[in-house]
């Protein structure tokens, strides 16, 4: 079992060992994981999902934290969706980076609705795995090169605890230079 600096108060358990605290898309992924017993699962109250005051009460380092966004964008009439995964500290670049790998005019974070419908897990706690096929998944370096990071489970009562190596040899996934800033 692999023993997290990260956890600060959380209770870690190997994700395959516990398919409840995951959603459905979340469980296939993991299967489908070259070492899915590397990757831990902790239960938190729902009502402290969001980054800040998880970190905060759970005693987690925020720099230690990564969030995956939805955006979506349009070209020639065709609605193109992609998902970014950056450090908790940083902010995605959806209207430079994302906007050009997509290929758009224009890139927004997909409402609420979609991202839901569209991923299968709820808002807030959506992750890189178990995103729809094709779905590019954008990282940013510094998250494909963390040893450890707490991550979204798809479900807002619980976190995945993860390596960066692990999300950058998801299928789809690109290390792309500059979208954290």
């Amino acid at each position: 079992m692999v023993t997290w600096s990260i956890a600060g108060s959380l209770t870690v358990e190997p994700a395959v060992e516990h398919p409840e605290l995951l959603a459905d898309p979340v469980v296939k992924a993991l299967a489908s994981l070259p070492d899915p017993g590397d990757v831990g699962v902790a239960a938190i109250d729902p009502d402290l999902a969001d980054t800040a005051a998880f970190c905060e009460t759970y005693g987690s380092p925020l720099s230690a934290s990564a969030n995956c966004v939805v955006v979506a964008g349009k070209r020639a009439g065709e609605e193109r969706f992609a998902a970014c995964l950056v450090l908790a500290t940083t902010r995605a670049d959806v209207n430079g980076v994302v906007r050009k790998r997509l290929d758009v005019r224009k890139a927004s974070f997909a409402s609420m609705d979609a991202a839901v419908e569209l991923t299968g897990m709820a808002y807030g706690g959506i992750t890189p795995l178990g995103l729809p096929a094709g779905w590019p998944l954008l990282i940013d370096p510094a998250v494909a090169a963390a040893p450890e990071l707490v991550i979204g489970s798809g479900i807002r009562g619980s976190k995945l605890l993860i390596a960066g190596p692990t999300l950058a040899g998801l299928p789809n996934s690109e290390v792309v230079e500059g979208l954290g800033r």
